[in-house]
């Protein structure tokens, strides 16, 4: 899901003329540009000059130069500084009591993956706006807590009836029903998108947004309403990649395995729209949904050497299983000896199963169950790569040393 950062990062005006110096609204606007650019060299300096700002006599005001330093930290999940703000927010009396300064702690707090703390504040906020309720809708569901977002929204409508949802709100809300897999709230939320948000001028701008109805398609291919997330595709008046992904992914899992690969190839060819990491993990898992052996190889040479994508463990793994479950058991060993990742477990038992399947013999079946059951579950995919010198088993050869172990 995006972040809401319109909403959540929105800082207060600079101070008004005839209440702080020259400088110090010139600072605060150079805080509030390198807060804003999203460029992490530049959110490290945005901190370094707040500290400046403060650590001299003619300090701006607080209330106007922490909403710009705490969206820096968010953008840099940088908790220990973040937690200095807070502290220094609180000292100030500006935590939670004012609201814009109370907002962005909120975002910061999700940014760093602590939707709890995030939670927690909000529920202090003694004047809550309905962008504090974005913010902390957005921490539940962007953490992965789909129904406690849903369950906050509930809140909302019942709480604060007279603030109206806007585009934000029901983005975070249809992330969350796409995580929860409620249809039914789905359609409610996308009901209440076109009832409240889908009128003429700004709400028909809404409407016609592409994050929001990338939301719509990546819900209904989710919730498994693979028509309804295809209308929502072909009515959009503007696509960006991530709508082709959400919509190639939305037809592979479902089965439309042909209707994928066409629609990718009408991306590339006929939009020539650049495919990414994540459109090959798309058009991959379709390859392995469809058996389709030969175009799963020649989508994955093609990622490598048409576009220059480094395949990742995802990539790595749909090819395994491609090979394995068409008996092509050596050239999936050979795939793997080639990754410069360690394998995960998932993949150790792709190959299991197809060496049980196609009786590839007792001495191969019991390497690969032991290099299943030794990876963990939870290991980060990725982080630890192959030695140079790793071998994998084959028919009478050795087990595969893991680097690392």
């Amino acid at each position: 899901m995006a972040p809401l950062a319109a909403s959540t990062s929105s800082l207060p005006t600079a101070p008004p003329r005839g209440t702080d110096t020259s400088a110090s609204r010139t600072s605060v606007n150079l805080l509030r540009s390198l807060a804003r650019s999203r460029r992490t060299d530049l959110s490290h300096r945005a901190l370094l000059l707040f500290r400046s700002l403060h650590s001299g006599p003619d300090a701006p005001p607080l209330r106007y130069s922490l909403p710009a330093a705490l969206s820096a930290a968010s953008f840099l999940a940088a908790l220990h500084e973040g937690r200095q703000l807070h502290a220094l927010a609180a000292k100030a009396g500006l935590a939670p009591a004012q609201t814009i300064v109370a907002n962005s702690l909120i975002h910061f707090y999700s940014s760093c993956g602590l939707p709890a703390d995030a939670v927690a504040l909000f529920r202090r906020v003694p004047d809550k706006s309905l962008v504090s309720w974005n913010a902390a809708v957005d921490a539940l569901a962007s953490n992965g807590d789909h129904l406690g977002a849903l369950d906050l929204f509930r809140e909302m409508q019942r709480a604060a009836a007279a603030l109206a949802p806007d585009a934000y709100t029901i983005q975070s809300v249809l992330g969350a029903c796409a995580g929860a897999g409620t249809l039914s709230l789905g359609l409610y939320a996308h009901a209440l998108l076109l009832r409240e948000l889908g009128g003429a001028g700004a709400g028909e701008d809404v409407s016609r947004d592409v994050l929001i109805n990338n939301s719509l398609v990546d819900l209904y291919g989710k919730c498994g309403a693979v028509e309804l997330a295809r209308q929502v595709f072909n009515r959009m008046p503007q696509r960006d990649l991530s709508s082709w992904n959400a919509m190639i992914l939305a037809l592979a899992n479902h089965g439309r395995v042909r209707d994928s690969l066409d629609l990718f190839d009408r991306m590339t060819q006929i939009e020539n729209i650049t495919p990414n990491a994540i459109t090959f993990v798309s058009v991959l898992s379709a390859c392995n949904h469809g058996g389709l052996v030969d175009e799963g190889r020649r989508h994955f040479s093609a990622m490598t050497t048409e576009y220059g994508i480094r395949p990742r463990i995802e990539h790595y793994g749909c090819m395994v299983d491609i090979l394995a479950r068409a008996g092509f058991i050596e050239e999936a060993l050979d795939v793997v000896a080639g990754m410069d990742c360690r394998p995960d477990s998932i993949i150790w038992r792709s190959l299991l199963d197809a060496c049980c399947k196609r009786n590839a013999g007792l001495e191969l079946s019991e390497a690969m169950a032991k290099l299943a059951l030794d990876v963990p579950d939870d290991a980060v995919s990725g982080s630890t790569c192959c030695s140079p010198g790793s071998t994998l088993p084959r028919s009478g050869g050795t087990m595969w040393a893991r680097s690392g172990s």
